[in-house]
């Protein structure tokens, strides 16, 4: 039985960079397979990962309309869907992507849904990092997951906008287990304010990550942050709430 782990958030909060560790931590565990799937049309999580992307499930669409003879539509997507598998050291990745041509971004979720659920039957882990704000929320985008992230700053109005996420969820009857948020790039304790608004809001506090210069400099470099040190301070702070909402006895 796998454990799917969604990342959400509004842009600018580091959400894509509290995935990839989240991502590194899992396997480090090396307590199974885990895939990664980048579900923003952005597509910077292979940049945080330090891979290269040669094709995505977005530019799917645009061969439908030269799918081989003998082969149906279902086939062709599903045939190419395993080829967007992207594989690496302890885990592999999948690009969403944004359709090159005309056409609406949807199409291409609801392209990969259904494969998408096949594919993640495979693995352990499977950490979905979400486009930016909630709008793929109501794409349905997000789906069966036993856990989701909501990534904020220390601004009442970050956690509000998480507030708005957890809402969004919930109106929409979303398969999601639990969510939680992740404040990121705090500077000395939480705020006062931003606790008070967490109560207030009813919101489930997972834990801080401190304001960590490794990872400034780091993205300054254009370095993979999945490849910061061992020691560093986002690192083991994520690692640590990653690990009170495992499973008891996962690996």
């Amino acid at each position: 039985m796998g454990f799917n782990i969604a990342v959400a958030g509004k842009g600018g909060t580091g959400k894509t960079t509290v995935a990839g560790l989240i991502l590194r931590h899992l396997v480090e565990r090396q307590a199974g397979r885990v895939l990664a799937i980048d579900a923003d049309a952005n597509m910077n999580l292979n940049e945080v990962l330090g891979l290269e992307v040669h094709q995505t499930i977005g530019q799917i669409r645009e061969g439908l309309s030269n799918v081989p003879a003998g082969m149906t539509k279902d086939a062709y997507i599903n045939y190419k869907t395993q080829e967007c598998l992207i594989e690496a050291d302890g885990f592999d990745l999948i690009v969403m992507g944004r359709p090159e041509g005309p056409g609406c971004y949807c199409y291409a979720n609801t392209l990969c849904k259904k494969y998408m659920d096949e594919i993640a039957d495979n693995y352990r882990y499977v950490v979905l990092d979400n486009e930016a704000g909630m709008e793929h929320l109501s794409r349905r985008t997000t789906h069966n997951m036993d856990l989701m992230f909501a990534v904020t700053d220390s601004s009442v109005r970050g956690v509000q906008a998480a507030g708005r996420i957890r809402d969004l969820v919930d109106e929409l009857k979303l398969n999601i287990g639990k969510i939680a948020v992740i404040v990121n790039r705090v500077d000395g304790g939480l705020p006062e304010a931003t606790a008070r608004e967490l109560d207030r809001l009813g919101l489930e506090l997972a834990g801080v990550v401190p304001n960590d210069p490794n990872v400034y400099a780091y993205d300054l470099e254009g370095k993979p942050t999945f490849q910061l040190p061992a020691d560093s301070a986002a690192v083991r702070a994520v690692a640590e709430i990653v690990e009170k909402y495992l499973p008891k006895g996962a690996g």
